[in-house]
């Protein structure tokens, strides 16, 4: 854990540099940007195509549900699906909503040996607000790389700081996206169970989100920015003439070189999962074992010896030691 905030404390210094040293504009405003981008669309086809070429020779959808069967027992048919409809539906439950994890149970042996199940809703809790304030982040940010903004974008701004706490206004999903960091970190930093399965790797994308956001609160409002100079950088990088001049500030510099960072080491991390959801077997596959059979294509042919063959072979002896044959 230590190394992975020194790391990314080292990295935010290196961006801070970027802001304050001359000269620089170029390497931090334009070359990193869109090397970063160049890393992370590579990395992600990388990963995706290597995924779906890997071939899945069994059904093995993870169910948690009443499987398709007799006609009188009721079927979950999102549970354990047995059609493309509702494999999507299922599907859409997981990505937008986090269903299985909904299912999660903590299972504690207290007392005299018993064993208590309970539900641990509090990581669905914090997951779903991480992922969906992280949604509505990036979609307002996307008011900086679109002329005219769109109509959404400005809508969803405005309901986001609907509360109009503070000057300038505080959003909602940064109350809510802070909240859900923190409560991630301290899940792993204080839970004896989650401190041995961690790894450096997960403290690592963990402090550089929380760094991100920091970086981006403090700039909003505490350290003001050239709004006006933000964007037409933006728009420089989206229309591919990117604009070389003087930073807006050295918290913007720190920011959007973590960002960069992000985005690079994000198709190498766990945090891939959100391409990896689409393209795992548990879930994109129906349950139909029961109503087709699924042959291994690696199997290979095999001699067999049926059990007429052994009873032709053995049929005397069998009959000696009073075993049933079906051929007298």
């Amino acid at each position: 854990m230590t190394y992975a905030l020194l790391s990314v404390l080292l990295l935010a210094a290196v961006g801070w540099a970027g802001g304050v040293v001359g000269n620089t504009s170029l390497l931090f405003a334009v070359i990193i940007p869109y090397a970063a981008l160049a890393v992370f669309v590579l990395g992600f086809l990388f990963r995706a195509i290597g995924w779906s070429a890997s071939p899945v020779p069994f059904c093995i959808p993870t169910t948690c549900g009443q499987q398709q069967s007799l006609p009188w027992i009721r079927q979950d048919r999102l549970g354990s699906p047995t059609s493309t409809p509702w494999v999507i539906g299922r599907m859409a439950l997981e990505v937008l909503l986090f269903r299985s994890l909904w299912g999660n149970e903590r299972v504690e042996i207290k007392g005299a040996g018993k064993l208590i199940f309970s539900p641990k809703r509090y990581l669905w809790l914090g997951g779903l607000l991480f992922h969906w304030s992280l949604a509505v982040i990036l979609f307002r940010h996307l008011r900086f790389f679109t002329e005219p903004v769109l109509p959404g974008i400005a809508a969803l701004q405005g309901l986001d700081g609907f509360f109009e706490i503070g000057v300038p206004v505080t959003y909602v999903s940064d109350v809510f996206i802070l909240a859900a960091v923190t409560y991630l970190f301290a899940r792993r930093a204080l839970s004896p169970q989650m401190r041995v399965i961690s790894l450096p790797a997960d403290y690592f994308a963990l402090f550089l989100i929380a760094a991100v956001l920091l970086s981006g609160v403090l700039m909003r409002h505490f350290f003001k920015t050239d709004v006006e100079r933000v964007k037409e950088m933006a728009m420089g990088l989206v229309s591919f003439c990117p604009v070389v001049s003087a930073h807006p500030g050295a918290f913007f510099s720190i920011h959007l070189f973590l960002v960069s960072i992000l985005v690079a080491y994000f198709p190498f991390s766990k945090l891939m999962h959100a391409a990896g959801v689409f393209l795992s077997p548990t879930r994109n596959l129906r349950n139909d074992s029961r109503m087709r059979r699924h042959v291994n294509p690696w199997d290979y042919p095999v001699k067999v010896h049926t059990y007429e063959e052994y009873e032709d072979e053995f049929r005397e002896a069998m009959i000696e030691a009073g075993i049933p044959v079906e051929k007298k």
